[in-house]
C-alpha cells in the first residue's frame, strides 16, 4: 500500500512537471496605451497555441523599458520610440518593432465643450498647461478654473505630448492639477469633473462621457492620424533587448499578422493596414472556439507539433508502468 502511494505520488508529480514545462511564459510590460491592444491580442493567442502564454502588465513605456533592459520582461510596449538617453543607460542593443498608429487626444469635460469650448489650438493647449490660461472664459468657455490633468514622467504618452504641445520632452508644465499614472485615470477624472482638460490615447476616448476636440481644426480619426494632418500622431511599437525570445518573437508576428490587426482594428486602434484582416480572410474566434491545428497556417509560427500535448497524453502510460512496478515490491 506504501508503494502504491508513492507511486501515485511521483505520477502526480510527473504530470505537474509536464504541464509546466509544456507553455513558455512571455512576459510584456509598459505603456498603459498600448495595454489594451496587448491584452485584446494575447487573450487570443494564448486561446489557439499551446507553446507559449503571454502575460500583460501595464506601468508605462519607461517602465517597460527599463524592465526589458534589466531582464524582467521580455518585451516592452511603448507608445514612443527609444529614447538616446535610455540608450546610453543601457546599451543600443535594442529592437523596436512597428505595430500600429495611435494619437494623443485632447479631451474636456463635457460642461467645458457644452460651454462652448469645442476647439483649441496647440498654443492654447501650451498656454493651459504652462499656467498662463487659467480659466476657460478666456477661451470663450464658462467662468470655471481649469482643472488640468497630466501623466506620470514615465509615461510615453506625456513625452509625446511634451514634444509635440510644448515643444520638448523636458518642458516645465506648472498649469497642471494633477498627474494621472495611466490614461484610465485621465479617463475617469475627466468624466468626473466640470472643469478638466486631459490627453489620452486614442483608444481612450470610445464610449467615455468626455468630449474630443479638434486640435489646430483637425479632429483625430483613422485617416486623419495616418496620413498625418492631424498633428499628434504617432507610433505604438513593442520592444526587445537584443533578439527576440522564440516565444516573444512568434507573439510578435502574431500581432503584425492579420488576425492581430482586425483584432487592433475591432478594439479601437490604428493599424498598419486595416485590409489586412480581411485580406487574411481570419475571425476572432471566442473563448469556445478550438484551437487551429498544428499545420494551420494562421497559427502563430506554424508550430508542426505540441511536445507537452505529447508528453502528456504519454504520461497515462508512464503512471501504468510505475504502478506495476510498484505492485512488485
Amino acid at each position: 500500500m506504501r508503494a502504491l502511494k508513492v507511486a501515485l505520488l511521483f505520477l502526480a508529480f510527473l504530470i505537474s512537471a509536464s504541464i509546466a514545462m509544456a507553455v513558455t511564459e512571455v512576459t510584456v510590460s509598459g505603456s498603459t496605451t498600448v495595454l489594451p491592444l496587448a491584452e485584446a491580442i494575447s487573450e487570443v493567442f494564448n486561446i489557439q497555441q499551446s507553446n507559449y502564454h503571454v502575460s500583460i502588465t501595464g506601468g508605462g513605456t519607461g517602465a517597460g523599458i527599463t524592465a526589458i533592459a534589466e531582464g524582467r520582461s521580455d518585451l516592452a510596449m511603448a507608445s514612443r520610440e527609444v529614447t538616446s538617453d535610455e540608450t546610453a543607460r543601457y546599451g543600443d542593443k535594442f529592437q523596436e518593432f512597428f505595430v500600429g498608429y495611435d494619437s494623443i487626444v485632447i479631451v474636456v469635460s463635457g460642461q467645458v465643450y457644452d460651454a462652448g469650448i469645442k476647439a483649441l489650438t496647440k498654443s492654447q493647449i501650451r498656454d493651459i498647461y504652462v499656467g498662463d490660461t487659467k480659466n476657460w472664459k478666456d477661451l470663450g468657455g464658462p467662468n470655471q478654473e481649469i482643472y488640468v490633468i497630466a501623466r506620470e514622467q514615465s509615461s510615453g504618452t506625456r513625452d509625446t505630448f511634451d514634444e509635440d504641445i510644448m515643444g520638448s520632452r523636458s518642458a516645465e508644465t506648472p498649469g497642471v492639477s494633477t498627474v494621472a499614472n495611466s490614461n484610465a485615470e485621465v479617463a475617469t477624472a475627466v468624466t468626473g469633473s466640470n472643469k478638466a482638460i486631459g490627453y489620452v490615447g486614442y483608444n481612450y476616448v470610445r464610449g467615455i462621457g468626455m468630449k474630443v476636440v479638434p486640435v489646430d481644426g483637425v479632429l483625430p480619426t483613422l485617416r486623419t492620424i495616418k496620413d498625418g494632418s492631424y498633428g499628434l500622431g504617432r507610433k505604438l511599437y513593442l520592444v526587445s533587448n537584443g533578439n527576440p525570445t522564440q516565444g516573444a518573437r512568434t507573439f510578435i508576428d502574431f500581432v503584425l499578422g492579420g488576425q492581430g490587426q482586425e483584432i487592433a482594428l475591432e478594439n479601437g486602434f490604428i493599424p498598419l493596414n486595416e485590409t489586412a484582416a480581411s485580406e487574411a480572410g481570419v475571425m476572432i474566434p471566442s473563448a469556445a472556439a478550438p484551437a487551429p491545428s498544428a499545420s494551420d497556417p494562421s497559427s502563430p509560427s506554424s508550430p508542426k507539433s505540441q511536445p507537452g500535448f505529447e508528453t502528456f497524453m504519454a504520461l497515462p502510460g508512464v503512471g501504468a508502468a510505475v504502478y506495476l512496478a510498484a505492485r512488485k515490491h
